[in-house]
């Protein structure tokens, strides 16, 4: 049951329709891992306990610099030199106190994956390395853990929720890692509020997710435009032999 503070702290999510005291009770009830405290893991992160999701794991291995403040905005200008976890679980906890927060400054690797990630409801990807998205895809499907992917770069954002067993993961649509030489944020840049739409979207999937609220953006890819300010759809499919969820 919720208590007389909680109800006044979440009461315009209480008030929607589809959530009320029972939706955010589940809310409260869930573990959402972030992984990466950067420009997408900001939103998401800030976002999430601010919505009043229980447990919030972070992972990052960096420290903030100074050309991380143009867009990580749960990072400020006296956390320059500071772990990303330690700034981002003291600005989480000062939005929320009511939630848990659990750092873990350490990157996600083929030795931990599979430990970090499980007994997590679900993942939010903030991170800029396909590798670790793999490593999340793969986990997630494993264990049947829901996982939202997304990826920005310049003016242009993408995002894709993964139901296991149900939906297309991420493999289906990316079967091998992108070419070494492929463009990246740190050599072509990326608009700052790029991230912010994105990470705004992850976090609403992982809401709705954790609620069991609408629908859910499964089977297609959202990708954003800043230039133009258009969302446009593609539709993906299943692979029957995806080498991860081929079998599942």
């Amino acid at each position: 049951m919720l208590d007389e503070h909680q109800l006044l702290r979440y009461d315009r999510n209480i008030l929607l329709n589809g959530i009320g005291a029972k939706g955010q009770q589940k809310l409260l009830n869930s573990k959402v891992l972030v992984v990466g405290a950067g420009g997408l893991g900001s939103p998401i992160a800030f976002y999430l306990a601010a919505a009043g999701v229980g447990t919030l794991g972070i992972m990052d291995a960096d420290d903030v610099d100074y050309s991380n403040l143009q867009r990580q905005i749960i990072h400020w200008t006296g956390d320059v030199n500071r772990p990303k976890v330690e700034s981002a679980a003291e600005k989480l906890k000062k939005l929320n106190p009511g939630i848990e927060v659990i750092e873990y400054r350490e990157r996600l690797t083929e030795k931990n994956y599979l430990d970090k990630i499980r007994g997590y409801d679900a993942v939010a990807d903030g991170t800029d390395s396909f590798p670790t998205r793999f490593l999340i895809n793969d986990a997630c499907v494993r264990y049947g853990i829901a996982y939202m992917y997304g990826g920005v770069l310049g003016f242009v954002g993408q995002a894709m929720t993964v139901i296991p067993g149900s939906t297309p993961c991420l493999r289906c649509i990316f079967p091998s890692e992108p070419d070494s030489n492929a463009p990246t944020c740190r050599e072509e840049g990326v608009l700052g509020t790029v991230p912010g739409v994105i990470g705004s979207i992850i976090a609403t999937e992982v809401i709705k997710y954790s609620i069991g609220l609408g629908e859910l953006l499964t089977g297609r890819i959202l990708t954003y435009d800043g230039l133009s300010m258009q969302f446009f759809n593609v539709d993906v499919e299943r692979t029957p032999d995806c080498p991860t969820c081929g079998g599942v």
